[in-house]
Parts: structure tokens; sequence; C-alpha cells
């Protein structure tokens, strides 16, 4: 018996092996360049366009260094053609050059798929220089990238020096090397660790023109604070699961455009969301839906801001994003008694924007977190079994039931 129990143990070792080899070689198959990617878009004109299926809240990261390189590890939404990525130098004070930028597959830790890590272009070119406060998107990458795929972008910064642009708290472990190292699948030369994405602030794919994306607008809950780091289990990430077994969807792609500390009103950690809506949201291509979850940063602040001050704002970004021809979903404020800054006033601040939330016009549809999350027995604090352990920030199956708690079918109310 025992020797046809280790059989056993081997067969099924051999053939979760072989499973997951067969996974890899169809991703990189899939990854690979089509031998007819010169090659029209196949349909009618206009039957396809770029969709973003990753994206990241750009914000002022301290200095930037340069021959510099950095492997930056991030978890797509939506699948399609075409991939391009976008680089942003929005916050600093001088062109930043990046003279070897590759997309790849990643194998484990900084190490890739052998054979998927492939050169990126910009205008056919290797490198690119991008001005202060600007943008730039590479060519499109030929071949198909699947749904929910962890992608590694690696970058070299050539010439870089003043402010840095990037993400701060990715809840995800990339990497960092001196000198260049993009084009390099093994990780010998990876053994900086950071927890941050530096100036890639979007990932786009080409899908049918019936397909689009919601972005999260939001503060620390959205981009992550207290989930679990490397497992990409923010609210958003479980949203995309949903969304892409979901039937009949059209909204697939999601990207998280949340900064821990963001506010409604005012800049601080981040520009407000006021002031940051066209380049963090309204700019990507394919948004269908705009997702609004701000406010418990300026209510706890004490900084005067009144309910009227926050509905007002609220206003204003719906106003703008309905103008750009996009669906705004409005989510309540969670509560966070228990949180060093909860007051009774504070409170009082909560409940009326909620109320607004919930019974004004000004949404097309309305996702209750206030709801999904607080507890039964005193709706001032978050359910314990939902609580990160500081009183605002969910954890692990709080993020789940947020995303469980969004209706998708009003993502597609637009």
């Amino acid at each position: 018996m025992r020797d046809q129990s280790v059989m056993h143990s081997v067969s099924v070792g051999v053939r979760r092996r072989l499973a997951a080899i067969a996974v890899t070689l169809l991703i990189v198959t899939a990854w690979a360049p089509a031998a007819t990617s010169a090659t029209p878009h196949a349909g009618p004109p206009g039957a396809r366009h770029d969709v973003i299926t990753w994206g990241a809240s750009a914000d002022r990261m301290g200095d930037a260094v340069p021959d510099h390189s950095y492997r930056l590890v991030v978890h797509t939404s939506v699948g399609g053609d075409d991939l391009r990525i976008r680089l942003s130098n929005a916050f600093g004070d001088r062109p930043v050059t990046f003279d070897s930028v590759y997309a790849g597959l990643r194998r484990e830790g900084a190490e890739l798929v052998r054979g998927s890590n492939r050169r990126l272009t910009f205008g056919g070119a290797r490198s690119v220089t991008v001005p202060a406060g600007d943008t730039t998107y590479s060519d499109p990458l030929p071949g198909r990238l699947p749904a929910e795929t962890t992608l590694v972008v690696s970058v070299h910064t050539a010439q870089a020096a003043g402010p840095a642009t990037g993400h701060s708290m990715a809840m995800q472990t990339s990497y960092a090397a001196t000198g260049d190292h993009a084009s390099e699948e093994g990780a010998d030369n990876w053994t900086e660790l950071i927890g941050s994405w530096f100036y890639l602030d979007s990932v786009t794919v080409r899908t049918g023109v019936e397909t689009g994306a919601v972005v999260a607008l939001g503060d620390s809950i959205t981009d992550g604070w207290q989930s679990t780091t490397d497992l990409d289990r923010r609210w958003p990430d479980y949203l995309s699961r949903r969304l892409q077994t979901a039937d009949g969807g059209a909204v697939k792609g999601v990207a998280n455009e949340g900064i821990s500390g963001n506010k409604t009103l005012a800049d601080g950690a981040g520009q407000s969301a006021l002031n940051r809506l066209e380049r963090d949201v309204l700019s990507h291509p394919g948004v269908r839906t705009v997702f609004l979850f701000e406010g418990v940063n300026d209510i706890k602040a004490h900084t005067g801001v009144t309910a009227q001050d926050m509905i007002e704002g609220y206003h204003t970004i719906a106003e703008r994003a309905h103008a750009a021809g996009k669906c705004v979903v409005g989510a309540t404020i969670a509560p966070f008694k228990g949180w060093s800054e909860w007051d009774p006033a504070a409170e009082s601040v909560r409940l009326q924007v909620n109320e607004f939330i919930r019974d004004s016009s000004e949404f097309d549809a309305v996702t209750d977190f206030d709801r999904t999350l607080r507890s039964p027995y005193d709706h001032e604090r978050i359910l314990p079994f939902f609580d990160g352990g500081d009183h605002l920030h969910p954890n692990d199956k709080g993020m789940q039931a947020m995303a469980d708690s969004v209706n998708v079918k009003a993502l597609n109310a637009c």
C-alpha cells in the first residue's frame, strides 16, 4: 500500500508540473508576436479599440536615479492584443530618458518566463525622453496578453534627475538594480526589493469596441492597505476577477487609481481627486465607468470640511465625468470609529455625505460600502471580521466583501 501511495503522490506531482508547463507554454505562445502582426486588425474599421487593463496613480517619489533599472510587477485585468504601456514624468521638473524598456511574463520573484521578455519601442525608437510633466505611450507590442496576467515591465533610466514619478504604496514586491538589466530574464542582478512602482502608470490592450473599463478613484482603502502584499487582494482586484467571469457584461478592464491618504478636495497625499481626475481617470482609453470612493480623509482631517463642501466636490467630479461620456458610480464612506481621528463631529459629516450619495440623483448607481462593512451592533464601526486591525482599513475578507457588493450590471449602465 505504501508503494502505491508513493507512486500516486509522484503521479499527482508529475501531472501538476506538466499542467503548469502547459499553462506557461499557452501564455508564452499567446504572448509571442503573431506571424500576421503587421496586417490590419480583423473586422470592419473601428471595430477594435484600446482599453486600460492596469493602472496606478502617479505621484512624487523623491529623487530620480540615473543608470538605474526597475523591474515592475503588475497584475492585469482584461485580456487583449497589442499591449502598450504609459510612462509618466508627471511630477518631474526636467526630462527623463529611458533607453531600455521591456515587457515580459513573471515566472517567480524577479525571474521571467524564458522567451517572454520583449523590447518595447516608442515611435519605432528604442529610447524615449519624456518631458517634465508629460507622459508617453509605447508602440503596440504584437501578440495577445491573456486576462489576469502577472506582467513584468522593466525599464532603465539612462538619464534621470530631480523628482521621480511613480506610485508609492504598491502592495506588490518589485525589484531594482544599478545599471541596465532590463533585457535580462534571470533574477541574479535584481537584488534590491522595492514596494513601489516607478514611472509606469498604465497598461492598455486592444479589444473589441464593446469592451470597456471601470476606474476606481479612491484613497488607501482602494490602494489596498491592510490587504495581503503580493496576493492581489485589493477590492478592485477581487472586482476584476468577478468581471472576467461575469456573463453579458461589457466592462472587463479595471484600473486602480487609489492613493493612500488621498482627499477629494485638497492636495496632500497626492493631488486631490478633483485635481487628478483628468490624468488618472479620464485620459485612459476605453474607460466606461468612474467608480468614486473618496472622502474619509477629508472628514477625519478636521480641517473644517463640511458635508456641503464634500457634496459640491462630488458634484464637480460627476459633472466632469458625465461631460466626458462616462458613467459614474458613487460609493458611501465606510465607518471608522476606533481610528484615532474619529469623533462625533466627523461621524456626523460622514452620515450626511452618505445620505446624499444614497438619495441624490448625482450618480448613475450607488455601491453602499458603509452597509457592507459596518457592524450590525455598532454602525459607526467596521465589523471586526472585516477589520484590518486599525478600524479604518478592511482586511482581505473585507476587501472581497466590498467587491462582492458591487452591482456588476450597474457598471454597464451607460
